[in-house]
């Protein structure tokens, strides 16, 4: 806030409430340079009334409540531009009439990169809970089964096992269910969503991921399913096989593999997110692999991305980058492959920034499983 001359920031999303008081209501929450932060409550009434929590009507009613806590209005006042709607953000300007708009999206997603231990503790029980989910996947397979049929049996384990039923995202172009199950000639159908892999999904209104096709020998299973139990996440993807896989999906599988232990070993604090992206794609085109790499018939310009509250956080892992990795940011990598008529292969792990490099906690076996 100081670098971007915000005197206050006042906090509406989703998102942001929850990072900045570890609940959820709706209002706003009031952060001033070098004080507490307020938390202005429309509803529900059940908090205590304490100091830092005012309940309010509306947001017409801040001011005058800040004038009886003895503070001054701000010079300047953070919203956030990135998310509020147009009309919301033309409101809360005529509320602070006196107070200079400045866009607080950014200061608040490069605070969300480096979580705290309290939040490196939630995402490592997620990552527990998905890795538990990810052991009876197999049990969920039933021979001549849909991928939507199998992807409904581990929709049933994830919340048997604590999930929360929702994938908190960032932008408007990331509509998605509890995960994805990719299988056969569907993994090479594209998306219009920004995600690594694609597919048809079953209805035009969500196209990707399972579209009903029947698994059968010689399918990859790309299985990339909710990881968030606690209002964190972890974001992992694992492959399973039917009967043998042509020797390239092999070959793919083991360059992803091989991709993310190089990535491991470089990603240390001060390393640019960039270098990440361009060592991938190094080793995907010495192996011969680029043509498969990150997509087929429609290439991701990314290999990861920052997770937390949401799944797809800063920084991207992109060659376009500018970002520097930090100490306790928290990143999945995703170096995945589309082989045609076969599918989707590659692995995913969630991984936390240390002084010894990336250390990963989705711990699942990374090789090829058969069902």
């Amino acid at each position: 806030m100081s670098r971007e001359n915000i005197e206050a920031t006042l906090v509406a999303s989703n998102a942001n409430i929850y990072y900045t008081t570890g609940r959820f209501f709706k209002g706003f929450v009031y952060i001033p340079m070098g004080s507490d932060p307020i938390w202005f409550i429309i509803k529900p009434d059940i908090f205590d009334k304490e100091d830092d929590v005012v309940i309010i009507r509306k947001p017409e009613n801040i001011p005058g409540k800040l004038k009886e806590l003895g503070l001054e209005l701000p010079a300047t006042i953070g919203l956030e531009f990135d998310t509020m709607s147009y009309s919301d953000i033309e409101r809360l300007k005529a509320v602070f009439p006196d107070s200079v708009p400045l866009n607080a999206s950014s200061s608040l997603r490069k605070a969300r990169m480096v979580k705290t231990q309290w939040e490196l503790d939630r995402m490592k029980e997620d990552g527990i809970h998905q890795s538990e989910v990810y052991r009876r996947v197999t049990r969920c397979y039933k021979e001549d089964m849909t991928d939507v049929q199998f992807q409904i049996e581990i929709e049933r384990i994830l919340r048997l096992e604590g999930c929360l039923g929702f994938v908190r995202t960032s932008g408007n172009l990331m509509d998605i269910n509890l995960g994805s199950v990719i299988a056969g000639e569907n993994a090479d159908v594209p998306s219009p969503y920004d995600f690594t892999m694609g597919g048809s999904g079953i209805d035009p209104s969500l196209p990707g991921g399972a579209n009903g096709t029947t698994l059968k020998p010689g399918q990859s299973v790309m299985i990339d399913m909710n990881g968030s139990f606690n209002g964190y996440q972890t974001d992992m993807t694992r492959v399973w096989r039917l009967g043998e896989l042509p020797s390239l999906a092999y070959k793919a599988h083991d360059c992803s593999i091989n991709i993310l232990r190089a990535l491991e070993s470089i990603g240390k604090p001060s390393t640019p997110v960039a270098d990440l992206y361009n060592k991938a794609m190094e080793i995907a085109e010495a192996n011969g692999l680029a043509e498969y790499f990150m997509g087929h018939r429609q290439h991701a310009s990314f290999i990861g991305h920052g997770v937390g509250i949401e799944l797809n956080e800063q920084p991207v892992v992109m060659a376009k980058s500018r970002d520097i990795l930090l100490e306790n940011m928290t990143i999945a990598l995703e170096p995945k492959f589309v082989i045609p008529e076969v599918g989707a292969v590659g692995v995913e792990n969630t991984y936390v920034v240390t002084s010894t490099g990336l250390k990963s906690i989705t711990i699942f076996p990374e090789e090829i499983q058969e069902l």
